[in-house]
């Protein structure tokens, strides 16, 4: 391919700053932290983020740099890689449909390490993590197409986090041209299918998506030299021609559930047939789950860990039936399994729709049949998942997202405080934001 570095993304990183940004853009980037920040507090309480504070400790050494649950503070790649195991660990962050991944997840752990590490203030942040994510949407757009496979998330972020970390570091335009390239081309090569046919903490690889980006920032730091990356060439270079113009963020959709989003209808379509018709988990006999091809590809097992009831849609879907949701209280690995949840899984059966199949990744659409023990059969319209970027998601809907996923393992104190600092017009420094977070008076144990 013809390669042309003209730093048009660079001078884009660099150069924009907060006051620049549109209205709309500056409220959904603070929103974007809201949710990021729900995923860290639920995340940290996870066995993945033990294993992340584990290899922060053992292998990327200390530092005085904290983390979100955590009252151990760790170097740059330490902090990045600690919260890169927390973000991603329930399920329940932001998505994009261009790529069919995760890219807040992604980036915020090493994005918002260098905040932490550099003491910048809440605005620089959003600016910074603002960049790691057009920079993460276009560069994934372009690694799917060269590649011609189904990578995920973390194959996707470190370009975008050499780009938000690069910005906080005051990279030059040839810096952060040099880090991108060596992130984009050592990226770890996440087979998305895979994970989803057998779950487990590898899902869309953003534990090692964060660790690589955050591993580029350093060799650049120390000399390392790239050359070239995917959206510098001819091929590609169209991916940036609307930069300043369309911001790919407000794209996003957002997830209520904690659960894969190919799940997320038939869970909206159970509970609307269950609310609208009065009906209780005892009513049930069968329910029969109507949905595109691959939704009915995920695991149906009974899962033995927190990963396996996310990347599944038997087990959500069920949880759902009995109790009315699909969070933290339910996917907890102390929650995993449970008996009633299990019960009603033996209740499902699932079918693929060729018509659903065909509106495919563009919508993902499903419906419901349940059949009462009394023999009454309520079905449910055709359903997408709630959260989409059709939607225009505002603050209120992910501030009351935060307060219900959060609520297991945090005050109402906690959390009124915390969400005013997030959504506030005060810009605070990051380091009070997060210490305030961590606060232990806002701990609830499970």
């Amino acid at each position: 391919m013809k390669y042309e570095t003209t730093y048009k993304l660079e001078n884009f990183v660099l150069g924009t700053d907060w006051e620049d940004l549109p209205p709309a853009v500056r409220e959904r980037i603070k929103g974007c932290f809201v949710d990021l920040t729900g995923a860290l507090i639920t995340g940290s309480r996870s066995d993945q983020f033990k294993v992340g504070l584990k290899m922060a400790q053992a292998v990327f050494g200390p530092g005085d740099i904290p983390v979100i649950g955590s009252d151990r503070t760790f170097s740059f790649v330490g902090a990045a890689t600690a919260m890169g195991h927390a973000s991603n660990a329930y399920d329940i962050d932001d998505g994009h449909n261009l790529i069919r991944a995760h890219p807040g997840t992604s980036v915020v752990g090493p994005i918002l390490a260098a905040a932490l590490e550099k003491d910048v203030r809440r605005n620089e942040f959003l600016t910074a993590l603002l960049m790691g994510y057009e920079t993460t949407i276009r560069s994934g757009a372009a690694i799917m197409d060269y590649y011609s496979n189904p990578h995920s998330s973390g194959t996707f972020a470190p370009a975008g986090i050499a780009a938000g970390v690069g910005r906080l570091y005051g990279f030059s335009k040839e810096q952060l041209n040099n880090c991108i390239s060596i992130a984009e081309f050592n990226a770890p090569l996440v087979a998305g299918s895979r994970s989803v046919e057998y779950p487990s903490m590898n899902k869309d690889g953003v534990a090692f998506g964060a660790m690589i980006g955050a591993l580029a920032v350093s060799e650049q730091l120390a000399g390392f030299t790239g050359n070239k990356n995917l959206l510098e060439s001819e091929k590609y270079s169209y991916l940036l021609d609307d930069l300043g113009e369309h911001y790919q963020v407000m794209d996003l959709y957002f997830k209520p559930y904690a659960c894969c989003r190919w799940a997320h209808p038939a869970i909206d379509a159970c509970r609307m047939l269950m609310r609208e018709n009065g009906l209780t988990a005892e009513d049930i006999a069968s329910v029969r789950i109507e949905t595109f091809l691959n939704a009915t590809r995920l695991s149906k097992i009974v899962p033995g860990t927190a990963d396996e009831a996310q990347y599944n849609i038997a087990y959500p879907v069920a949880a759902a039936l009995v109790y009315g949701d699909f969070t933290l209280a339910q996917v907890h690995e102390t929650a995993v399994p449970d008996p009633e949840t299990v019960r009603m899984m033996e209740k499902l059966s699932f079918a693929e729709d060729p018509a659903l199949t065909a509106l495919f990744p563009a919508h993902r659409i499903c419906r419901a049949v349940i059949t009462t023990k009394s023999g009454a059969v309520y079905t449910s319209p055709d359903c997408e998942p709630r959260g989409e970027a059709c939607e225009n998601i505002g603050l209120p809907w992910l501030c009351e997202k935060f307060r219900r996923i959060t609520a297991p393992v945090f005050t109402r104190q906690g959390q009124d405080s915390v969400l005013n600092m997030l959504c506030g017009d005060a810009d605070l420094p990051v380091r009070e934001i997060v210490a305030e977070i961590n606060r232990p008076a806002y701990r609830i144990e499970l």
